[in-house]
């Protein structure tokens, strides 16, 4: 008899907002289990405060047996605690571990393999390990079915373009829809010029090398797969008729890499006309690559801001990063944006190698002259299978009693990390404005405590000089464990926000 699942999202307590946008991958997973008639839940803990209560709650009077969790990095804490939440009460329970940071961790390690060193990525591997049943590297739609099996392996790896579990454009094109019926989609609450808005992804995979970014090392990661721009648009449509959704987040990693965009944007264009919606979109581009072209098209199928990594206003570190655009790509591509009346959000970031007094003052500097309609900026954290991570070195100083390792960039600039235990530590990413940032990186020329310094004395002179406001957090929920015989989804779908 097929058993029934349960994919459980973790929270995500180091952002702002919560419930901004669904985590797809999950869905995605649940949406292949229901199409191959399997009984599937999904746990949805995110905003939840006390989500361990949720999770005992749940797992001592639920039918699942197998509970699959996904995370990213910065959401790993929350995974071990659920993991061990799960166990006090349920111990016969199968937990499988899989997204994004279960897959890093398995690049990076492969990477130390193939360097003949056993190091820190292997110590994260361990932790994976020690917490988890079975460990999944790479795409989850076919992975799935193995992991629930009495004999599954401890690691079962799909990040590799020869495994029968690395999903093909062909085979991502046949997937269903992510399985939104399953979560509370309505408290999600993102907008787009106040239209209330979804998130879709269009294509998996970036192919460019920035030294920052995780995934360099992961073929999932790395490889782009596609779907037809006739499947986007026909999500697009199922949305719209299934929940009246005429807003869209495309969280692809840059929409302008596919050649197929004007052909996109052309049926997503006809789309509207053809169901008489006015769609409200938003979407990330790479700005070397960005055309008027491009700009004009987006627009015409609904665009009204683009997101884009410029990270850093000094062509050193854009040279460091190997970001591949130019300062000059980056004011050219904010020119093409303004022409076409597209709002630009641009995403920033400090701590990276040579990062000095005069760099941060060069990105504060650029941003105050483009002016985009919004930006971001935080201290970037060396993640496994990123170069910062895979490439860097150790050292023999210690800080605060923690391991030191040091990334060289090409002209030999330098960034030093500290170790971070992803088992309890999330503080590295982004920041609450409330509580302020923490830095776990610094250079030969700034310190961590002098990166949140001019980091947050660069956010307060953009936003007071471009009257950008900044950006607001809303508060955890909290779920009630004494709601008498409520079945605990629709318990979490009720819980009140905390004051």
């Amino acid at each position: 008899m097929t058993q029934a699942v349960c994919l459980v999202i973790p929270p995500s307590p180091f952002l702002l907002d919560e419930r901004v946008f669904p985590f797809l991958g999950a869905l995605k997973v649940a949406a292949v289990l229901e199409e191959a008639g399997w009984p599937v839940e999904v746990l949805d803990l995110s905003g939840i405060k006390n989500f361990t209560e949720a999770v005992k709650d749940y797992a001592g009077s639920s039918v699942p047996r197998h509970f699959g969790i996904t995370a990213t990095t910065p959401q790993f804490p929350a995974a071990v605690q659920i993991a061990n939440a799960i166990r006090k009460v349920k111990e016969d329970a199968r937990i499988i571990i899989g997204g994004p940071h279960a897959t890093l961790v398995v690049a990076a390690c492969k990477y130390e393999v193939a360097h003949k060193s056993v190091g820190r990525a292997h110590d994260a591997y361990h932790q994976l390990e020690t917490n988890f049943d079975v460990i999944v590297a790479g795409d989850g739609e076919e992975t799935i079915f193995p992991a629930v099996k009495d004999d599954a392996p401890k690691l079962i790896d799909a990040d590799d373009r020869k495994s029968a579990y690395f999903l093909t454009d062909a085979e991502l094109d046949r997937t269903p829809f992510p399985a939104r019926h399953l979560i509370d989609l309505p408290s999600y609450r993102y907008t787009i010029d106040g239209v209330p808005a979804l998130s879709l992804i269009a294509q998996l995979g970036c192919p460019y090398n920035c030294g920052f970014c995780a995934g360099r090392a992961s073929p999932m990661l790395r490889n782009i797969r596609t779907r037809s721009n006739e499947s986007i648009v026909e999500e697009m449509k199922f949305l719209y008729r299934t929940y009246a959704y005429r807003g869209f987040m495309f969280y692809d990693d840059e929409l302008n890499v596919s050649p197929k965009i004007i052909d996109l944007m052309q049926k997503i264009t006809k789309a509207g006309s053809d169901l008489s919606v006015e769609w409200k979109l938003r979407g990330f581009i790479k700005s070397e690559r960005f055309t008027d072209e491009q700009a004009q098209a987006m627009f015409e199928a609904g665009f009204r801001q683009i997101l884009i990594g410029f990270e850093s206003g000094s062509p050193r570190i854009l040279k460091n990063i190997q970001k591949g655009a130019t300062l000059e790509d980056n004011t050219r591509c904010m020119h093409i944006a303004n022409r076409h009346h597209l709002k630009v959000k641009a995403l920033m970031s400090l701590g990276h190698p040579g990062e000095s007094e005069e760099t941060i003052a060069q990105t504060l500097d650029w941003l105050i002259e483009v002016r985009p309609s919004d930006f971001d900026v935080s201290i970037i954290t060396p993640y496994p299978g990123s170069p910062y991570y895979d490439h860097a070195l150790p050292i023999e100083a210690r800080r605060g009693g923690k391991s030191v390792w040091v990334y060289s960039a090409k002209n030999g600039d330098r960034l030093y990390q500290e170790e971070v235990n992803y088992t309890k530590e999330a503080d590295y990413y982004k920041g609450d404005p409330n509580e302020g940032y923490v830095s776990h990186v610094w250079t030969d020329h700034v310190s961590p405590e002098m990166l949140v310094l001019r980091r947050n004395e660069l956010e307060h002179e953009v936003r007071e000089k471009l009257s950008i406001p900044f950006n607001q957090s809303r508060p955890a929920t909290m779920y009630e464990s004494s709601m008498g015989q409520t079945p605990l989804l629709q318990i979490l779908r009720n819980a009140t926000p905390l004051p």
